[in-house]
């Protein structure tokens, strides 16, 4: 299939239009953070029928913080097990990425009809789940020179403050991620380091939310008030008539 028959489509959600009370009010996505089941299954229901694909077309991670990429083919019953990155070339499949201060990261190349979902927080980001992705979008036969990269709402570096031997650690593997917060201190801009390590692997484009987690309270945020709620940031080929 090519990019003629599809359109990618992309959506980030805030905290605003779902059933969830507090602390996870209201459109809490995340079924792991202590909420209760069934207003997650309604806000997830939601999701799905306001896409126009319905929830059973959604593809969800157990994220683990780690640098797994998994290829999936079509609809899961599940939440796929111990992965960050979902890779697909199936159109009409949405794939999820649940945060709360890390970077949501949706990557495509329309032409081959490929793209991605990826978790990257700062351990992820470190270790190196970005090239993984890329390593694999390449392998379903996308070109980076081709691929369009979106970074969703995270923790800026401008409130993300970690102790100093964090930060050096970080930048060493993460080059570009290295801040200094409004409160003069050591921080990290995890979304400057992907952006940087993307332009850097050959991809063009790459497109960022500038809103903090930390400080637009329409978002949801671990660091500032935990137990919180999960956004998701959604990406899927769709081959609906416009």
């Amino acid at each position: 299939m090519t990019g003629k028959d599809f359109k990618v489509r992309r959506v980030t959600t805030t905290r605003a239009g779902g059933v969830s009370a507090a602390p996870f009010d209201t459109f809490n996505l995340g079924d792991h953070v202590g909420d209760e089941p069934a207003a997650v299954a309604a806000n997830r229901e939601r999701l799905g029928r306001e896409l126009g694909l319905g929830v059973e077309r959604l593809v969800w991670m157990e994220q683990v913080h780690g640098r797994t990429v998994t290829v999936v083919d079509g609809p899961v019953s599940e939440p796929v097990p111990v992965t960050d990155a979902l890779v697909t070339k199936a159109t009409d499949l949405a794939l999820v990425v649940l945060s709360a201060d890390c970077v949501p990261v949706l990557l495509s190349d329309e032409q081959a009809g490929v793209i991605a979902a990826v978790h990257a927080g700062r351990v992820g980001a470190r270790i190196g789940i970005i090239p993984r992705v890329l390593e694999e979008m390449v392998a379903q036969g996308a070109v980076l020179s081709r691929v369009g990269a979106f970074l969703g709402p995270a923790a800026s570096g401008r409130q993300y403050e970690v102790p100093a031997h964090m930060q050096a650690d970080v930048e060493r593997h993460l080059p570009g991620s290295s801040s200094v917060t409004v409160r003069k201190t050591p921080g990290l801009d995890i979304r400057a380091g992907i952006r940087r390590q993307l332009l850097g692997a050959g991809v063009p484009a790459v497109a960022l939310d500038p809103r903090c987690t930390i400080e637009d309270r329409t978002l949801f945020s671990h660091r500032r008030g935990a137990p919180t709620g999960r956004l998701a940031s959604v990406i899927w080929m769709d081959t609906r008539p416009a």
